[in-house]
């Protein structure tokens, strides 16, 4: 089974998977100008594609236990989960900048004054490198120095799921789940390879 599922995942062509990720955005877009996503849709939107993007981070954390643990190997998809998960968080300032703020002097004071925002620019901004050099041409000009680089996804999963925390209202269970998984898949990484080699089934 598990190598029926690696088969399949091997051949599913690349625009796919960039291409089905970029309806999102547009159904969102679509829900919120005919009022689908309620009595605020532009907080509805920055919200779903914010979330939406950690999810694909989480998802992007989760590519090498998936292999170690259980044999499915979702390395060939995470390149594109990577740049789409960044994609989602741009689109995510993007709608906070342009539709909900949009006066450049207030942008400036949420950001310093404001702790969640902070930390979710501080988030934005590791992703950044990450999202340029995501293509061959920067893999074969880094060389070794790629992987160093691309460990920043690790602080910046955690600045997202504290800036999701942190911007939630009230006492919320979903947060603190997004908070749990991400530090258990954070201590998983520095546990003994012994451990991180042991499969299931």
């Amino acid at each position: 089974m598990k190598d029926r599922l690696n088969t399949l995942i091997r051949r599913i062509p690349s625009w796919l998977l960039y291409s089905v990720p970029a309806l999102y955005p547009a159904w969102l877009l679509y829900m919120g100008l005919t009022g689908g996503l309620g009595v605020d849709p532009v907080k509805a939107m920055e919200h779903a594609l914010g979330k939406a993007g950690l999810q694909l981070i989480v998802l992007g954390l989760l590519v090498s236990p998936l292999r170690m643990a259980v044999g499915v190997s979702l390395l060939p998809m995470r390149r594109a989960i990577g740049v789409v998960a960044f994609s989602y968080i741009a689109l995510h300032f993007l709608v906070w900048l342009v539709l909900d703020v949009q006066i450049l002097s207030q942008v400036w004071a949420d950001i310093l004054k404001r702790p969640f925002v902070t930390v979710g620019m501080a988030g934005l901004l590791l992703l950044l490198p990450l999202a340029v050099t995501s293509n061959n041409w920067s893999v074969r000009r880094l060389g070794p120095k790629w992987r160093k680089l691309h460990r920043l996804v690790f602080p910046a999963a955690l600045l997202g799921v504290v800036h999701y925390l942190m911007q939630s209202r009230g006492f919320q269970y979903e947060p603190l789940i997004y908070v749990g998984v991400v530090v258990g898949l954070l201590a998983w990484r520095v546990l003994p390879r012994r451990f991180r080699s042991f499969r299931f089934g």
